[in-house]
């Protein structure tokens, strides 16, 4: 099971540099960064942290398939993936609801919009000419100038029965969003479908107590909403470390290849720091 940290979207950018920096002096696989309406942008996230660590693999999880254009899309992760080979994953999802309103970028079929954008970028990245006229996706006789040697792996951000097995068709991995828990994760890998070689990624938030403040209990009352599940269900490693670290090995024993932890609350690179003593 790979390891993974996510640098959370409410930590200041200008924190980012120190925090690649010193998670790449550990034994950690992976960084995640964050795609969200109003925080930061993924692909200058990843551009950043690729830049300032030699070792980190860095996830962008994930870009809103609404605000991509496929062909923009691939350009970015081809650069990425030609100036640090193998060390990029590219997460692809269909965006929150709300907010594609909000920006006036809904789509009639995100189903159908999500399918196009995967499958056209990764032929993109494998060097392909796509011609494409999809329900949401046009694409004329283009191609990347500069294809990567090794494409980076395509996953797909997704949570519903039938985006799972979308992601399982026509993308390299599924992201799990926070608050999945182990006794969850068969019933997605039957949902995905998928052979041995599709990555599953599980974000998972830790927190280094099993108390709750009121920063923290508004966290997961959102999670819960987004979800569709009560707030004393979204699931977390918390408690003391080595409970919170058999709680991730149990991630991994039920199916995940990869688990990106989210710390909530003060000090994250100190709560990364103690599970990782524990685990």
């Amino acid at each position: 099971m790979r390891l993974g940290v996510m640098f959370d979207r409410d930590l200041p950018p200008e924190q980012l540099v120190p925090f690649a920096k010193t998670l790449d002096e550990t034994s950690v696989n992976d960084l995640w960064v964050v795609e969200d309406l109003g925080w930061t942008g993924g692909v200058s996230s990843a551009a950043t942290a690729l830049a300032v660590t030699s070792r980190l693999r860095v996830g962008i999880g994930i870009t809103p398939a609404p605000l991509r254009n496929p062909m923009l899309l691939a350009m970015e992760l081809a650069n990425l993936a030609r100036l640090h080979p193998g060390r990029l994953a590219a997460g692809i999802g269909h965006g929150v609801g709300a907010w594609m309103e909000q920006v006036g970028a809904a789509v009639p079929s995100p189903l159908a919009l999500l399918e196009e954008t995967i499958t056209s970028v990764r032929a993109l990245l494998r060097g392909e000419r796509v011609t494409l006229d999809g329900k949401s996706v046009h694409l004329d006789g283009v191609t990347l100038v500069h294809p990567p040697a090794v494409p980076p792996p395509v996953l797909a951000g997704v949570k519903g029965p039938r985006s799972l097995a979308l992601s399982g068709r026509v993308a390299q991995g599924t992201i799990l969003p926070e608050g999945v828990g182990p006794d969850q994760l068969p019933g997605v890998l039957d949902r995905i479908g998928a052979t041995e070689e599709h990555e599953l990624v599980v974000f998972a938030y830790l927190r280094g107590t099993a108390e709750l403040d009121e920063a923290a209990r508004s966290l997961l009352d959102g999670q819960a909403g987004f979800l569709g599940v009560a707030p004393e269900d979204v699931a977390m490693a918390s408690g003391a470390p080595e409970e919170a670290a058999e709680w991730v090995k149990s991630l991994g024993a039920a199916g995940a290849d990869t688990v990106v932890l989210r710390p909530v609350g003060a000090d994250p690179l100190g709560q990364v720091r103690t599970i990782l003593a524990a685990l």
